[in-house]
């Protein structure tokens, strides 16, 4: 099955920083929205942020001003930059196109210790 690969994760202190990493099944410029998903203890998984390009990208309020996605075409990996972290952003982080067409992958998880 086509599954991304997410990898970057570990366990962080509050406002520390992290970057996520991501390698699609196929070559990023063939897909046209790409995200980020996160999926809290004992709660649904949500997008957190997706990339129409360059200039079109979308965050949920919680993330904010804090995370960043991007992409390397030359090395077709898809990031997350994620700064000032906080105990609410723990959790299993996983990318796929919005919406999701991939068979989910296994994530990486994010925990963000007080």
């Amino acid at each position: 099955q086509r599954q991304p690969v997410e990898s970057g994760g570990g366990l962080v202190e509050a406002g520390g920083s992290l970057t996520l990493s991501c390698v699609m099944p196929e070559n990023l410029r063939r897909i046209t929205v790409m995200g980020w998903y996160r999926q809290a203890p004992g709660q649904e998984r949500e997008l957190v942020a997706r990339r129409l390009s360059a200039l079109r990208t979308h965050y949920s309020d919680s993330v904010k001003g804090r995370f960043t996605i991007s992409v390397d075409n030359g090395k077709n990996l898809l990031y997350l930059q994620m700064n000032s972290l906080k105990p609410d952003d723990t959790g299993i982080y996983y990318c796929n196109t919005h919406p999701a067409m991939y068979t989910w992958g296994q994530g990486t998880q994010v925990t963000v210790s007080i």
